[in-house]
């Protein structure tokens, strides 16, 4: 790192000197926005050249402990202008914080670390800004909610790392890592779906109902609104669209999970998800549009999706499905894997979809033979949800719910044919 430095000794170290001024003004600029800070614009600015120049000078002398006393300094400078101008209001803490933040951004600027530190420095700002949106929601968090973020906290940041990162058992087909970190795949996009709903909240019509509702748990949502629509009839239309849009995030969620599990099977699965995405919307948007009334909608109340039982009983589908989708691949050939598709698609979509991707990074399948799985299993789920509502809803609703769902199936099979043609 001292030989990095002292090549920058010249005009080469200037772009670093102005950006870590530009990072300073950037954080400076929304403290200048508050009275009650004594440190605004011009200030924020000096510290960030400051942390700048201080780890220059540190890399040139050797003398590392020039950062740790421009820190120190700055830090009681602050402490020191706010004790002699106290506010009862604003006890300057989050000030002083920034203003650290802000000398160490400048000193990694100038120690090579130029990215992290402008993309730290952007989150920092931000967060200084969306103070009022940040306290409004956590004064609107229950402790349910406090609950779903801290069993996702668990399932990601302590169940994860001390998982073996291996394959095992029959046909080499487990990995307990692998398995988990798709267990937190699949409980951070439900739990993006539950936190959207708890924070929009679910009077805001059923467009957005739907999309959160999708992103949660089709499935549930597929269920609650059948239950809504037979008690109260004239809530059928209404349920219906919340019920199609749910089903038709469906192909987007899981082109989300493709794009980060294999992004590589993305060309192949996009026209089969692409296609019953673009024929779900434009049903459900002509279902919307033929609403008279679009008001009274219910209540959606759905299951905390990072619970530690919900997340171990995904984990086990999901190894079942791997394992299974490997003997039967290996014993019968992808006929194999598409019966499996279409026995575990009927309950849940995300675990053979998962274990095809799982498949193809292994060489084991094509990525068109994936997509194949992928079609199978929405089919099939289509088909369940579409038993659910005949029973739950009523053949009334099981009639419009019939519609819709052809439309989406022959979405995703048109660009299934267009797949195997190309």
């Amino acid at each position: 790192m001292n030989g990095e430095l002292l090549d920058k000794a010249g005009l080469d170290i200037l772009p670093d000197l102005l950006i870590s001024l530009g990072v300073g003004l950037l954080i400076g600029l929304e403290r200048e926005r508050n009275p009650a800070s004594r440190a605004g614009l011009r200030t924020f600015g000096l510290v960030g050249s400051f942390g700048a120049i201080c780890a220059l000078l540190a890399g040139q002398l050797a003398s590392p402990w020039i950062i740790a006393a421009g820190l120190l300094i700055v830090g009681a400078m602050m402490i020191a202008a706010y004790r002699m101008h106290p506010d009862e209001v604003d006890p300057g803490t989050t000030s002083v914080v920034a203003l650290l933040l802000c000398f160490a951004y400048g000193a990694m600027i100038t120690l090579g670390y130029r990215e992290p530190a402008v993309i730290m420095a952007i989150l920092t700002t931000l967060l200084l800004y969306f103070k009022p949106e940040l306290q409004s929601l956590s004064r609107s968090m229950t402790r349910a909610d406090l609950n779903s973020i801290l069993q996702f906290a668990v399932l990601s940041l302590v169940i994860l790392p001390i998982l073996p990162n291996k394959d095992m058992g029959p046909y080499a087909a487990l990995n307990p890592a692998q398995i988990w970190w798709m267990v937190v795949l699949i409980s951070g996009v439900s739990l993006c779906g539950y936190a959207a709903l708890r924070f929009f909240g679910q009077q805001r019509g059923a467009p957005l109902l739907g999309f959160f509702g999708g992103l949660a748990s089709s499935t549930a949502t597929t269920l609650i609104f059948s239950r809504h629509a037979r008690s109260q009839a004239g809530l059928a239309p209404l349920a219906l669209v919340v019920i199609l849009i749910a089903n038709m995030i469906v192909p987007l969620r899981l082109g989300m999970l493709t794009a980060v599990v294999q992004p590589g099977a993305l060309p192949a699965v996009l026209p089969v998800l692409g296609g019953g995405l673009l024929a779900g919307a434009i049903i459900s948007f002509v279902a919307w549009r033929q609403l008279g009334s679009r008001d009274g909608l219910p209540e959606l109340e759905l299951r905390n999706p990072t619970e530690l039982r919900t997340a171990i009983t995904f984990g086990l589908v999901y190894g079942v499905v791997l394992l299974c989708s490997a003997a039967l691949s290996d014993y019968a050939g992808t006929a194999g894997l598409y019966v499996v598709a279409l026995i575990s698609g009927l309950t849940d979509v995300d675990a053979i979809t998962l274990s095809s991707l799982h498949l193809f990074g292994q060489d084991k399948l094509s990525a068109g033979e994936a997509a194949t799985a992928i079609l199978i299993a929405m089919l099939a789920n289509l088909g369940f949800k579409l038993g659910i509502i005949s029973v739950v809803g009523g053949r009334a609703l099981m009639r419009g719910a019939l519609a819709g769902f052809l439309g989406l199936a022959g979405g995703s099979l048109a660009g299934w044919v267009l797949l195997r043609i190309l």
